[in-house]
């Protein structure tokens, strides 16, 4: 048995698109999983994406493929799922007036509905008490984006125009990462108008292409009062300082006194980390919410992409608050932990290989469980023992250097806890 076979085991494809789903008959992928705390239940939100027809045939609208969030879940710890099959959890509006474009966020700022066009990329978690979702959002549907790959193909060509005055993130299409409360009672009710109240947008969009947001699940202490942190993986980094020499997207957090000011002037945004290996040449990304894995040290996973022929695989690094910079990188895994090895895990419409983690359930007791998307099209999950992934990442230092011998007795102490630590969730 190989390391990682040790690592993470029992990988096997829990949902594949639904062919009498309308809109969601041609993907199923990237699920966010939460469990609720007074049932155990296992309350998951997937990307879907539909051709618009039982039949699966092309569908005739010039809004093709808009992508929808569905819903399923699980009374058996993820064994089998109950999917909703007769409508979306969450839909984009697909309206294509400029004053049909607008809404609100929780303080009343009057904002473009980023979730107009698509919806993707569920990210549940916890921050302070409440259950919230992150997902990467467009304007305007971005269409059959596995046959082309232009994110305007479906806007409206007034868009196009920055005579509209709606921004950047109209004119180009960009993606933006919005958070929502979520009640869990409503969600499982799929009372789905009531279980998601729309906060605010977590990117600026003037800043161009964003995606992998991850809040934090509580607040920091950084400058000496708690503060909101996330990561996330711009595009273009030379709107941030130090950001121009940063030539390949990357990870970078910011870092903020309310969640409502993420995506403001009053930010900073600091570099996490950059593509240093071959297999993440081309982009690095966070990949599931932060696990705190003992007091001020958390474990971030994540995913880098070598190219189109090698395309994403996942890994993780740790990361410290309390440092001389708000977060410090402490161990950084250089190797490929889980990459597409089964039949269904192999490219299909999307041709680029494509493991892609969005969830990662993280108990006191029995392994991990990892939910991922399977070459944009399917869902996985992979149980994972997690002794023995804290043991191989805290092998390397920031760099993905390993550690000699006596950098192992120096910091026994601290990687005894590592070893034995119980999530903080």
């Amino acid at each position: 048995m190989s390391e990682l076979t040790e690592i993470f085991s029992s990988r096997r494809c829990v949902m594949s698109p639904l062919p009498q789903c309308p809109w969601a008959n041609e993907m199923v992928l990237n699920p966010g999983v939460i469990r609720a705390p007074d049932t155990g239940r296992l309350h998951m939100l997937f990307r879907a994406t539909g051709s618009g027809r039982e039949s699966g045939e092309p569908p005739t609208s010039d809004w093709g493929y808009p992508i929808f969030l569905g819903y399923a879940f699980s009374d058996d710890d993820g064994e089998t799922w109950q999917v909703d099959a007769e409508r979306p959890a969450m839909c984009p509006a697909l309206a294509t007036e400029p004053k049909q474009l607008m809404t609100t966020d929780a303080w009343g700022r009057r904002t473009p509905n980023f979730a107009n066009g698509c919806i993707e990329d569920p990210r549940l978690f916890w921050f302070e008490g409440e259950c919230h979702l992150i997902v990467a959002c467009r304007v305007f549907a971005p269409g059959a984006y596995w046959m082309r790959d232009d994110p305007m193909q479906c806007a409206p060509a007034w868009a196009s125009d920055p005579g509209h005055g709606l921004g950047r993130g109209l004119t180009e299409n960009v993606t933006v990462n919005l958070i929502y409360r979520v009640d869990l009672g409503e969600l499982e009710a799929r009372k789905y108008d009531r279980a998601f109240a729309y906060v605010t947008h977590l990117t600026d969009p003037a800043y161009g292409e964003n995606r992998d947001v991850l809040l934090f699940p509580r607040r920091l202490e950084i400058d000496r009062r708690p503060r909101v942190v996330c990561l996330h993986r711009p595009w273009e980094a030379s709107h941030y300082v130090g950001g121009a020499s940063v030539t390949k997207p990357s990870i970078w957090y910011s870092v903020a006194d309310s969640i409502g000011e993420l995506a403001t002037d009053a930010a900073s945004h600091y570099l996490l980390a950059k593509p240093t290996f071959d297999w993440e040449s081309n982009r690095i990304g966070g990949s599931a919410p932060p696990i705190e894995i003992e007091p001020g040290r958390w474990l971030i996973s994540y995913h880098g992409k070598q190219d189109a022929r090698v395309g994403y695989t996942q890994s993780v690094m740790v990361v410290e608050e309390g440092g001389r910079e708000p977060l410090t990188l402490r161990h950084r895994c250089p190797e490929r932990l889980l990459t597409p090895t089964e039949d269904w895990e192999q490219p299909g419409k999307f041709t680029t290989p494509c493991l892609f983690v969005t969830a990662l359930l993280a108990e006191a007791t029995g392994p991990w469980r990892v939910f991922y998307g399977a070459s944009d099209e399917r869902i996985g999950i992979a149980e994972c023992a997690p002794g023995r992934l804290l043991d191989k990442v805290r092998r390397y230092d920031a760099t993905g250097r390993r550690l000699s011998a006596a950098d192992g007795v120096s910091s026994g102490m601290q990687k005894r806890r590592m070893s034995a630590a119980t999530p903080v969730i």
